[in-house]
């Protein structure tokens, strides 16, 4: 009863947490653990935190009676413009303009518990944040907003007026069962219990009823249902699946498959997300190797798929609704969503124990941005540009004298930018628009044996 207090407790907080952006390997992120994001993100095959539930739910059978709870500080750097948009009124310029988000800096809580039922049995939890977007776009440009809900207001970077920006966050429960299968295999179970948290703001145009082109029209199947309603919740299930099998003594490897979460519909934006407002989380799997290459230094390398395509929300067309109002409207089947392609994420870390008690830790993470630079991709993700590719990781673990750990986790995702051609061209703006992303993130984490 007290573990599952405290595991309740953890989540309420995390929670209430106001904000969370992890758009680092599209918009999850790069690791999950201190140990494994100062590796790159590398912990398929690797067994020395309790945080299987988020990566290989088989791994927790090797990982004894522990807990592990720490922060994460991440620090992204957002800006977007668009040149040469003159606008249907002639005004040179007049919504071209360039703005950087305002909220750079966000706390990412984490936790994990693990007990040894028997030698073969261990059940445990990992509560952490899956991923996240956030932006906070302050700006206006000379152009008045398309919207006649702003009344004559200057326009923000999509057209509607004043703040322009979204914040999801995405939690996750994750109670765990591994067993082992001999000493050296083992298998595990993680359902996965979900809750997303979300807002957007400035999207008036894409909500109100407009008259341009020979007559009234929306964007949207439900006007409404599409910005500035403050805060929606939704909750889901799905379940991830492992296996870790020790090859040799020196070799180790390990995989792992997590079906999509089902989460249901953001019925305050039902008029913004495909589907009625549905944001599922994709489905994703991932294999991993860790080499013994001394006695001292375990070098590990991951690869994982994450299948953004299959979710209509986040992989539908730019345009579609933009093109089609009447047939693909935003919150239908077809309508807009990021345009975001499925993504491949290549993570290798080393770790060498440079003291008795001093782990050393770096690493490397790379997964090509799930954005493109077409017509069809550019102008929604304004609101979530999730540019970055290259991580360079550090980090490192102090044992403490009563074999209690800390271990701090340094990433930086190095700047990106994406140029291509606005979607508001079909509007008779025209120009093109460049996204822009780098990030910093800074993360300690206490754990102890017990």
């Amino acid at each position: 009863m007290k573990i599952k207090q405290l595991v309740g407790a953890l989540a309420l907080v995390g929670m209430m947490v106001p904000s969370m952006a992890l758009a680092t390997n599209g918009y999850f992120s790069h690791g999950y653990g201190m140990k494994a994001k100062g590796m790159g993100g590398a912990a398929t095959a690797t067994a020395d935190d309790t945080f299987g539930g988020a990566v290989n739910p088989a791994k927790m059978v090797f990982v004894g009676d522990r807990l592990d709870v720490g922060v994460d500080v991440f620090m992204p750097e957002r800006s977007v413009s668009r040149q040469d948009a003159t606008g249907p009124f002639g005004a040179s310029g007049a919504y071209s303009g360039s703005v950087d988000s305002d909220s750079n800096v966000f706390f990412i809580p984490e936790f994990g518990y693990n007990k040894m039922l028997n030698p073969n049995l261990s059940l445990g939890v990992t509560v952490y944040g899956n991923g996240g977007m956030n932006t906070d776009f302050n700006n206006s440009l000379m152009g008045p907003s398309f919207a006649p809900s702003c009344a004559g207001a200057s326009s923000n970077m999509l057209f509607g007026c004043g703040k322009l920006g979204v914040d999801l966050m995405q939690l996750i429960v994750a109670p765990t069962v591994a067993v082992k299968l001999n000493p050296n295999h083992s298998i595990g179970i993680s359902p996965l219990l979900g809750y997303q948290r979300f807002k957007v703001d400035g999207l008036q145009t894409f909500n109100d009823t407009l008259n341009m082109g020979g007559g009234p029209f929306t964007f949207t199947n439900s006007q409404g249902n599409v910005t500035n309603n403050g805060y929606d919740n939704s909750t889901g299930w799905g379940v991830r699946i492992g296996w870790m099998g020790k090859i040799s003594d020196t070799v180790t490897l390990g995989a792992a498959y997590s079906s999509r979460m089902r989460m249901s519909a953001f019925d305050k934006y039902k008029g913004l997300f495909a589907e009625g407002g549905d944001f599922d989380i994709p489905e994703n799997y991932n294999i991993g190797l860790a080499v013994k290459a001394t006695p001292k230094t375990t070098l590990a390398f991951d690869i994982q798929q994450i299948n953004y395509s299959a979710v209509n929300a986040i992989a539908n067309g730019v345009a579609n609704s933009v093109l089609a109002p009447q047939s693909s409207p935003l919150g239908s089947t077809t309508g807009s969503g990021f345009k975001w392609h499925d993504q491949t994420v290549y993570k290798l870390g080393v770790e060498h124990q440079y003291q008795p008690n001093l782990i050393l830790r770096a690493g490397y993470n790379y997964g090509k941005m799930p954005i493109r630079d077409d017509i069809d991709s550019m102008t929604f993700n304004i609101l979530a540009p999730a540019m970055v590719e290259q991580h360079l990781t550090l980090g490192a673990t102090w044992t403490l004298q009563n074999k209690a750990e800390l271990t701090f986790s340094y990433a930086h995702a190095f700047n990106k930018s994406l140029t291509g051609a606005s979607v508001t061209s079909l509007l008779g703006v025209g120009g093109t628009e460049t996204l822009a992303m780098s990030q910093n993130s800074l993360g300690v984490a206490y754990g102890m044996r017990f």
